[in-house]
């Protein structure tokens, strides 16, 4: 069967900051190999619309599948799935990933009759089941929901070591980047986080477990890769060091030479130092770490189950170990003026690129149950982490003003043209190699983080909106929330 998998075009966010292969996708793409299918894989964030409707053509696809891990790209799916089957009359549309798995049902009832099934779950066992079930019989394949009605809870994969990422299905990789990594690929060694954060839905869609590639398998991929820059897309970095570590041994036995960019807790930075000290020494030039808040009271409100001061104290370790910080900060939409002042204020007196997110209830998240009453839109385009869709303090546009106003903190530090004279050799090196990426990073934000564009975004019309919330509070049963139900692991807070 002739399979085309789809990547929907870049986010705000991705616009400036970073643009990351589709990881997820390319693992769907491996596994439908290994099943006998012919596959394709497009990413609108590198590509354009006229290669989409060129595939359509060309490659002409019994299947067409896409990739729906942002809410934000909902309305942009539904209209290609609508050209797909005016294209390709008869063919099989499906769209799955991480969000889509939460309004599985709800997406099919409303998409206009564009999309037939969902993939709920972990695509690479769900996607080349559904392709090998009748279509009667769909609704027996466990991850797999039609409007006729859903099937078992889906299963995950046995291992993480395999398939391995399709990665040379994608022409155009040195559109990737994250910051200065620029090319950048992406790699898994982990997934689930043992954490429960309230606005998060990682630990929700897979039952709060937590998985690890074997040691070797992650070596043989970092090897693999071609590309000088590596970004851990894991939720939570190096939670056991003993993996951390292993990985680590790999490196050097197989004498591997990359920059990596990774993701952690403060307070796994502060248990297992050494790891990252080892890390610093293989090449980790960034980290990101989601502070998201720098008071008790909105920690504990976020269930952070972190200090202040073990933030802080993060943040000097890194500094210490030579590691540049990405701190992100949630912005409530209840935040006064004083607030965002104050939050400007810390952001220019510490050396750590600071960004700013909105507080934004996402079905699969805690706080869609609690908050998702308050929404002032439905709209999934504004389900993007910049736009406020629960009632603000300030007027609507004067908060957006006060965003732009702390978002412009890291302009002014580590964009701009100051900032292009603090990386003139960075640049010059880029330009050396053909990579563009991070300069045009340089001189997007003002275009970009635009006040007066996010206010004029609540005004256009809203053809597809999320399920209007039924209720609020959370279940005294958590597993109703989770897409994967829970499964043994050995992870201990140590």
């Amino acid at each position: 069967m002739r399979v085309l998998l789809v990547h929907p075009s870049a986010l705000m966010y991705s616009e400036i900051f970073l643009r990351l292969e589709p990881l997820g996708l390319e693992r769907v793409a491996a596994s439908l190999l290994v099943a006998g299918h012919e596959v394709r894989l497009i990413d609108l964030q590198t590509a354009d619309i006229r290669d989409y409707t060129r595939a359509l053509a060309d490659f002409r696809p019994h299947t067409v599948m896409f990739g729906l891990n942002y809410l934000a790209n909902v309305p942009e799916v539904i209209m290609l799935a609508k050209q797909a089957k005016i294209t390709r009359p008869g063919c099989l549309v499906i769209a799955g990933g991480h969000s889509v798995s939460f309004i599985a049902q709800h997406l099919l009832e409303n998409c206009d009759e564009a999309i037939d099934a969902v993939a709920r779950g972990e695509g690479e066992v769900v996607a080349p089941r559904i392709l090998e079930a009748d279509w009667d019989s769909l609704t027996e394949v466990p991850g797999a929901v039609t409007r006729a009605g859903s099937g078992p809870p889906p299963t995950m994969l046995p291992t993480l070591d395999e398939p391995l990422p399709a990665r040379y299905l994608l022409a155009r990789r040195n559109r990737y980047f994250i910051g200065e990594l620029d090319p950048c690929a992406s790699v898994e060694f982990t997934r689930g986080c043992p954490w429960d954060c309230s606005f998060c839905s990682a630990w929700t869609f897979y039952g709060r477990s937590y998985r690890r590639m074997s040691a070797d398998a992650a070596g043989h991929e970092l090897a693999s890769i071609r590309e000088p820059n590596v970004f851990l897309v894991d939720d939570v970095a190096f939670i056991k060091p003993d993996h951390g570590n292993a990985i680590a041994d790999q490196i050097e036995r197989r004498g591997i030479r990359k920059r990596y960019y990774l993701e952690t807790r403060a307070d796994v930075l502060l248990r297992h130092p050494e790891v990252f000290q080892r890390w610093r020494r293989l090449g980790l030039t960034y980290m990101f770490l989601g502070m998201e808040a720098l008071d008790a009271e909105g920690l504990d409100l976020f269930h952070k189950r972190i200090s202040p001061d073990e933030n802080i104290k993060a943040l000097e370790l890194a500094r210490k170990i030579g590691i540049t910080v990405a701190v992100n900060l949630i912005a409530d939409p209840a935040w006064s003026r004083d607030q965002f002042r104050l939050v400007r204020q810390w952001a220019l007196s510490v050396p750590e690129i600071v960004h700013l997110t909105v507080m934004t209830p996402y079905p699969g998240t805690e706080i869609w149950h609690t908050q998702s009453q308050k929404l002032t839109t439905l709209d999934y385009r504004l389900f993007d982490i910049q736009h406020a869709v629960t009632p603000t303090r300030l007027p609507l546009d004067e908060f957006y003003r006060e965003l732009v106003a702390t978002q412009a903190v890291l302009n002014r530090k580590h964009l701009g043209v100051k900032a292009l004279a603090a990386t003139a050799r960075i640049v010059a090196g880029h330009l050396t190699h053909g990579q563009t990426n991070f300069l045009r990073m340089l001189w997007k934000f003002p275009r970009v983080y635009n006040a007066a564009r996010l206010h004029a975004e609540h005004g256009q019309p809203a053809h597809y909106c999320l399920p209007a919330p039924t209720h609020a509070g959370v279940s005294h049963r958590r597993r109703e929330l989770y897409i994967h139900q829970p499964i043994h692991t050995s992870f201990h807070k140590d």
